[in-house]
């Protein structure tokens, strides 16, 4: 894999920073102020929701996929902003075909037509940061070329100075909870997903990890036509996973059991989570013309874990599960909860009860009765904002970004297809003779197989 030819012509240009920080400083400045403003009074606002999607949704870049954060992390913005931040759909006008052509040469040389059999210069999907042609190699083989738009190392700490400035308005509007360790780990996320040889090395290391679950398919990577900002991928032909949503139950569960095997194996066997739930990452693979499972299509959003976190998780279940409070305490201190007490452990245990709640009950039940995609887990954070305004502030820890974002995407995901399952004994079977060196164990080999360092923490 090669670093591509124009690197030091990209790497963070203060001309194009300062160009960013113009656009969409002159787009949120107004629209923050007016959050502001209607916070202070007490009231919504959704003329200036629907404003700041507008000011958004013309933006390539990095801040779409922070305003699909903000969203999704409990009572950041106001709901009525929200709800408008989570119908973006993270696209943007694709690049033109002339200009295709000069960031393919850019990366693999000015013959790089000749490396391909075909390669179509319209693309298939424009995405946050980049957009994917569909294009066949010598022989043949169908392939997918995801291909970065220009400068965005730039864009990337130009829309993070936006972030902060985001988060220092909540800080002094509603200080009840405390960002500081959000904000740091939203922008480690997403200068990972800049950098395609780091997102191959996730595509590696989940293929290792899910090679015994038939159920979800990971491409292989073309190490030859990719660089640092250009990832080649072999192409999985599926469909979108919202068109079965009207398919007989067995179907429909059947897809919902390999989305949760797609989730919860990597985590269980080997601390890791696809941080990205957004529905245009899946897609359903069929054979003799039915639904079998789903293939995972993106691995920019890829959170690796100390193997701890995963037994604080294991033993928040179990506290949760034997009424053990000692193991529900031990489970948020192994997180990195602070300064925990009686009260703070007791609003936790409102989100927790939530989150496990389709875990802890051996039935055969939906994922949350009565509830819409786009409102899951609405009422319990506002529960929980709620009693900490009173008995905080609390800090949480950074992982639980990424961790609550793909679980609510995850049981969004559920809704959309109206499974019935036995959450239960599925992660009971996750879980089974969960042992913390034997999970160390797991990912060191799974690591060393992708080339990826182990975790801090």
């Amino acid at each position: 894999m090669s670093e591509g030819n124009d690197r030091d012509r990209e790497a963070n240009r203060f001309s194009a920073r300062a160009a960013r920080y113009a656009r969409v400083g002159a787009n949120m400045g107004g629209v923050a102020a007016r959050m502001a403003g209607a916070r202070m009074l007490g009231r919504e606002d959704a003329q200036g929701a629907a404003a700041l999607a507008q000011a958004l949704g013309g933006l390539k870049g990095p801040i779409m996929k922070v305003a699909q954060l903000l969203a999704t992390i409990p009572d950041v913005v106001p709901p009525e902003y929200a709800a408008e931040l989570q119908k973006l759909q993270a696209e943007a006008p694709p690049m033109g075909a002339a200009f295709v052509k000069r960031r393919m040469q850019a990366e693999l040389g000015q013959g790089w037509r000749a490396r391909f059999g075909a390669f179509d210069l319209k693309p298939a999907a424009a995405a946050s940061l980049g957009q994917v042609h569909k294009a066949t190699t010598l022989d043949g083989r169908e392939i997918a070329c995801k291909l970065q738009y220009p400068d965005m190392q730039s864009a990337v700490e130009a829309d993070l100075r936006q972030l902060d400035f985001a988060f220092a308005l909540h800080k002094r509007m509603d200080p009840a909870i405390d960002t500081s360790e959000i904000k740091k780990e939203i922008a480690e996320r997403v200068r990972e997903e800049l950098d395609y040889v780091r997102e191959a090395k996730h595509a590696r290391i989940y293929a290792h990890t899910l090679a015994s679950v038939p159920e979800v398919r990971v491409p292989d990577i073309v190490d030859e036509l990719s660089t640092k900002r250009l990832l080649t991928l072999g192409w999985l032909q599926g469909n979108k996973i919202l068109g079965y949503k009207d398919e007989p139950v067995e179907v429909r569960n059947r897809l919902a059991i390999a989305m949760f095997k797609a989730w919860w194996h990597p985590f269980s066997s080997g601390a890791m989570i696809h941080g990205d739930p957004h529905l245009g990452n899946y897609s359903v693979w069929e054979e003799d013309g039915e639904a079998r499972g789903i293939n995972l299509l993106d691995y920019g959003c890829v959170r690796i874990f100390p193997p701890k976190f995963v037994g604080g998780v294991v033993d928040l279940y179990r506290g949760l599960q034997e009424n053990d409070r000692a193991r529900m305490v031990h489970a948020y201190e192994t997180w990195g909860f602070k300064r925990l007490n009686d009260e703070l452990i007791d609003i936790l245990n409102i989100w927790a009860r939530f989150i496990y709640g389709p875990l802890l009950e051996d039935r055969t039940r939906t994922i949350a009765d009565g509830v819409s995609p786009g409102a899951y887990g609405r009422r319990e954070a506002f529960e929980v904002h709620k009693a900490l305004k009173e008995k905080g502030p609390v800090t949480v820890p950074r992982e639980f970004v990424f961790m609550d974002r793909a679980a609510i995407g995850l049981g969004a995901v559920y809704l959309h297809l109206r499974s019935e399952l036995n959450y239960h004994r599925l992660f009971e079977e996750e879980i089974a003779r969960f042992d913390l060196d034997a999970l160390a164990a797991r990912q060191a080999e799974a690591l060393a197989v992708a080339g990826l360092a182990p975790p801090q923490g």
